[in-house]
């Protein structure tokens, strides 16, 4: 499985998520986006609706329809009714439930860098992780660190 750490710069994560998103969809995978945040879900939700000018990325609230036919699945908790092999990590906050998945995007800005530094310590030498760790620099441009 694969683990990409991104570490917010230029952007909050509702700006950058929805590319991430686009590129699943785009080759029929499925994604759970998982915050704990309700305004964050609030703010997930209105960029999936507004990330590109000639429609949506089809998406839903966990509980607010039907959780098992949503190609984007935005919850509070690790779990995908969705079925999606890929899960985002929006609030800063690592969860072991996500290494259940094929692919993992953990997200945290600055006030969260030190649990993810913990996070990533904790992965290494993990039987089948390959972890990746991005930097975002102000003007929205990603850098491999590692």
């Amino acid at each position: 499985m694969q683990v990409d750490f991104y570490q917010l710069g230029g952007r909050p994560v509702e700006q950058v998520l929805p590319a991430i998103a686009q590129r699943l969809i785009d080759s029929a995978a499925r994604l759970l986006v998982v915050t704990a945040d309700e305004a964050q879900q609030n703010r997930i939700d209105a960029a999936l609706w507004t990330a590109r000018p000639e429609s949506f990325l089809p998406h839903a609230r966990a509980g607010m329809d039907d959780d098992a036919a949503q190609p984007i699945l935005i919850s509070g908790a690790v779990d995908a009714a969705n079925a999606a092999r890929n899960v985002a990590l929006a609030d800063g906050a690592w969860r072991d439930e996500a290494l259940g998945f094929d692919r993992v995007f953990h997200f945290f800005d600055t006030e969260s860098v030190d649990a993810a530094r913990a996070a990533w310590r904790g992965l290494n030498g993990r039987d089948g992780v390959e972890r990746r760790y991005w930097v975002q620099d102000e003007a929205g441009k990603w850098s491999r660190m590692a």
